[in-house]
């Protein structure tokens, strides 16, 4: 069989040379010339092209749509964020920063997939560890004496010939790679995890599963930004992307799907890490409410919502006075830029001067969230730390701040509010918004209009004391 053939196409103009060149000889853009396999093409006139009603425009309420079947792996935090489970024919990309779980994960979902009545093999294609340690992590999971441990079939190449070849022959319910940085493909003499190899590789692999109806997951590598690696395209060839996330010291991981053509990609899923592999959070909205200290200064409780599902989260902030230089400006879990906004907002608004301070802002239990409604317990957690004054047990918090210093409705409040009541929260202060009720559950809800009201109400000047207007000359550090 002869050798596939290869050029280097500019992924910029379109032009192509037959070696690498470090710039473009056609736009002259730098870097841009990517090793691609050479494929005959098909005459307008085969007899291989579409015929009959594949290609006929058809009005949209005549297209009858595909059945479709999934697939639950009986993780109901990972069939939550998949839609519903595991589609037949489904390319899956899983990225994460190493050490996180990912090989964690997708065994355990390869033991899902056994649990099924109707579950074929698993395939496991590992380009970056032997078959010996993908069994010693199998054996901590506990995986080697049940059905796994018989039916999850073990291939330790690169190669992706040798694995597509492979998962011919053994017909599986589902084909894992790990990773698809590792993986080489024929006829591209790129290194492995190279642009052309990565976009090949990925090509194949979803041209096969596609064509054969089995779902394929592929984990991938992250940048030290925290970016899936590899080109663009990836994200473009694949029909999910998930995001495991989370400190890897602390036990929460998060699960996210930046992309789902099956389903929504706004769920999220709460999984710890245990010494049985990733389990799911009994109650995902208690996880992120830490077990310190909550009537210290600097600490406020944030109702946030990811998805569908109300999660409280406790948000820590410090200020210090600053030392020589610029402040710093130190965040985990959130938005530095939003933490910008809000000192110039308390500033200019409400009469709080933090821009000569050194700010650090944190969320507990390794959450990560990027809601707007997080402004609102971001500045309770500043202005408490600063006056050091604690702010009051029992009230949790949510809306997002304006630069006026209004405060903005939020979406899905009264599922935030009964969260918040279920916990045992006693008073929310919220933005104000039509129909919203006085009570929920015996939690009382505040609502307000204005930053400075809310600072006012949760940290007043001095008992019976009006609330700071935005004209305010004095500073609530004064008091």
């Amino acid at each position: 069989m002869a050798r596939p053939e290869s050029r280097h196409v500019c992924q910029a103009c379109g032009a192509t040379s037959a070696r690498w060149e470090g710039r473009c000889h056609q736009c002259g853009a730098w870097g841009s010339l990517v090793e691609t396999i050479v494929r005959p093409g098909v005459s307008a006139r085969s007899p291989e092209r579409a015929s009959g009603d594949a290609a006929r425009p058809r009005p949209l309420r005549e297209v009858a749509p595909a059945p479709v079947g999934r697939m639950e792996i009986g993780a109901p935090e990972v069939d939550r964020v998949l839609g519903g489970g595991l589609v037949p024919g489904a390319l899956i990309l899983l990225g994460g920063e190493p050490g996180i779980g990912k090989s964690t994960l997708v065994l355990e979902l390869a033991a899902g997939v056994l649990r099924s009545p109707d579950g074929r093999a698993v395939l496991y294609a590992t380009g970056e560890e032997s078959a010996e340690q993908v069994h010693l992590r199998a054996a901590r999971l506990g995986l080697l004496e049940g059905r796994a441990g018989a039916d999850v079939q073990v291939l330790a190449t690169p190669e992706l010939e040798t694995i597509l070849e492979a998962a011919d022959a053994i017909h599986p319910g589902l084909l894992i790679v790990d990773s698809v940085q590792t993986l080489t493909c024929p006829g591209l003499d790129g290194p492995a995890g190279s642009v052309g190899q990565v976009r090949e590789a990925a090509a194949r692999l979803g041209a096969w599963s596609h064509a054969r109806g089995v779902p394929v997951v592929l984990v991938g590598h992250v940048t030290k930004d925290g970016t899936l690696a590899g080109p663009r395209t990836l994200e473009h060839l694949v029909d999910v992307v998930l995001q495991l996330e989370g400190d890897r010291y602390g036990p929460l991981r998060l699960l996210r799907s930046a992309k789902n053509r099956f389903g929504s990609t706004d769920e999220v899923g709460v999984l710890e890490m245990t010494g049985e592999g990733l389990r799911g959070v009994a109650d995902p909205a208690r996880a992120f409410l830490g077990e310190g200290l909550r009537d210290a200064p600097g600490v406020a409780v944030a109702a946030v919502l990811e998805g569908t599902r109300p999660l409280l989260v406790e948000v820590q902030a410090l200020v210090a006075p600053a030392g020589i230089g610029v402040p710093r400006r130190t965040v985990a879990g959130l938005d530095a830029n939003r933490l910008a906004l809000l000192v110039a907002v308390l500033a200019r608004r409400c009469g709080t001067n933090l821009a000569g301070h050194d700010l650090y802002a944190s969320l507990t239990g390794g959450a990560d969230v990027e809601e707007p409604a997080l402004d609102l317990p971001l500045a309770l957690a500043l202005v408490s730390t600063h006056l050091d004054r604690p702010v009051p047990a029992g009230i949790v918090a949510c809306g997002e701040v304006s630069l006026l210093g209004e405060l903005r409705p939020v979406r899905g409040l009264e599922r935030r509010l009964r969260e918040a009541a279920r916990l045992g929260f006693r008073e929310a202060i919220v933005p104000v918004t039509e129909g919203i009720p006085a009570e929920v559950e015996g939690l009382v809800v505040r609502p307000v209009r204005t930053l400075a009201d809310a600072l006012g109400r949760v940290l007043p000047l001095r008992d019976g004391a009006a609330p700071p207007s935005r004209t305010a000359a004095g500073s609530l550090r004064d008091a």
